[in-house]
């Protein structure tokens, strides 16, 4: 038997290792444009970068935080049933403390039933209002406030070295696998080698 036949499965399981270690660091590298005998090579998510924002910033405004859905939280009646204690709690405030600094006379014929009945007054319109501010509210926010255009810049000048650290941190265990699938995968195609080699011999 010949022994170099045994170094055929190592040295195949290291170009398997060696071409997925290769393909992952491409993804990122070169961050520049590199001419190599007249090809042009660049990392995929360098070159692909700004279409990558677009993508992402027209998923963003459509699909992940759309304004019909931040309209929707915001004028839910349960939703500002949570907030109106807060109000109440306010508007009690102002008439039994600075509606009495600001309007002493006034205040002197407003007694507790009567705060109470504007009290009640006040909540009862505010619900009733509540809702359609909010709507409006989000309304103009949403002309003034371009999300996809935003997400889109923000994307695109984004560093390509805290892209790739970010990626790593997130995806470290898939990469080595895909790395280590390269190195076996290899290893089987060289016993399959040595394999036909003894079987032509």
């Amino acid at each position: 038997m010949n022994y170099w036949l045994i170094l055929i499965p190592v040295i195949s399981a290291f170009i398997g290792w060696v071409t997925n270690w290769v393909a992952i660091k491409m993804l990122f590298h070169p961050r520049n444009p590199v001419n190599v005998l007249g090809i042009r090579i660049q990392g995929i998510f360098p070159k692909r970068q700004e279409q990558f924002a677009e993508k992402l910033g027209k998923l963003v405004s459509r699909e992940l935080l759309s304004f019909s859905d931040i309209e929707e939280k915001i004028s839910n009646p349960e939703n500002l049933k949570k907030v109106l204690p807060m109000v109440e709690t306010h508007i009690d405030h102002f008439l039994r403390v600075k509606l009495s600094e600001s309007m002493p006379m006034i205040s002197m014929f407003i007694g507790d039933k009567t705060i109470e009945k504007l009290k009640v007054t006040f909540m009862d319109e505010l619900e009733i209002l509540f809702p359609k501010v909010m709507k409006d509210y989000t309304n103009t926010l949403k002309q003034q406030l371009d999300l996809e255009h935003i997400v889109t810049e923000k994307v695109k000048a984004f560093s390509g070295d805290k892209l790739e650290e970010i990626l790593y941190q997130v995806m470290a265990k898939e990469f080595r696998f895909v790395e280590i699938i390269g190195g076996v995968l290899g290893f089987l195609i060289g016993i399959l080698q040595v394999l036909l080699t003894l079987l032509t011999q």
